[in-house]
């Protein structure tokens, strides 16, 4: 049976859709950036020189545009991860390279950080906007800690709980250090994380 032909006019236009949602997207985190975690739709709208019309369309309303911004702070921090080399380096590598990554958007994107650590409100649910960054990241460093248990030939049960408690606890610590107000320095905290998870790794390496 013949495939049915592929509307080229209806992919033109789902393309362009996705480009713009893109654009958008990133017009509101450029707003987020400069006017901060309360910021309106009709101040994101201006931003990106369209209106609240266009918005809607796209977005359904502000929390359809929230969750779109927490996708994408999602899909940073997970490009900023090692996850093809980790497992060649081992879980305490990737442990430290996901503090530095989320601490990192904490350091230098704090309005960026406080928008997506609180819902919108409006009629719309949403989801917890912290399991849904905090889940997706788990789920792939465990993924890569399951690799690298399996390569060194150990048990592979303690991926997930390794990965979701590392993922919980950098989120935990990076709540505590904005409300110390980043006292102390990035490096000094991620260090920190390390001494803690660090040992717990190496010893699993030698067993």
């Amino acid at each position: 049976m013949a495939e049915a032909p592929v509307d080229g006019r209806a992919l033109r236009w789902e393309q362009h859709n996705a480009e713009r949602r893109r654009v958008l997207v990133e017009e509101a985190v450029r707003a987020i950036r400069e006017l901060g975690p309360n910021v309106g739709m009709d101040e994101i709208a201006a931003r990106a020189k369209t209106s609240k019309t266009v918005l809607y369309r796209h977005f359904g309303d502000k929390a359809g545009l929230y969750q779109a911004v927490v996708a994408s702070v999602r899909d940073y921090i997970l490009r900023k991860l090692p996850l093809e080399e980790a497992e060649r380096l081992g879980p305490r590598e990737l442990v430290a390279a996901l503090a530095d990554a989320y601490l990192a958007v904490v350091e230098r994107d704090r309005n960026l950080y406080l928008f997506v650590s609180s819902r919108p409100t409006g009629e719309t649910p949403t989801e917890d906007p912290v399991l849904s960054i905090t889940t997706r990241i788990g789920n792939e460093v465990a993924a890569t800690i399951r690799a690298w248990l399996r390569n060194q030939g150990h048990d592979e049960e303690p991926a997930n709980i390794w990965a979701h408690g590392a993922v919980g606890f950098i989120w935990a610590v990076a709540d505590r250090w904005i409300v110390t107000n980043l006292r102390r320095p990035r490096a000094d905290v991620v260090a920190y994380i390390d001494r803690f998870f660090g040992p717990a790794f190496e010893a699993q390496q030698r067993s």
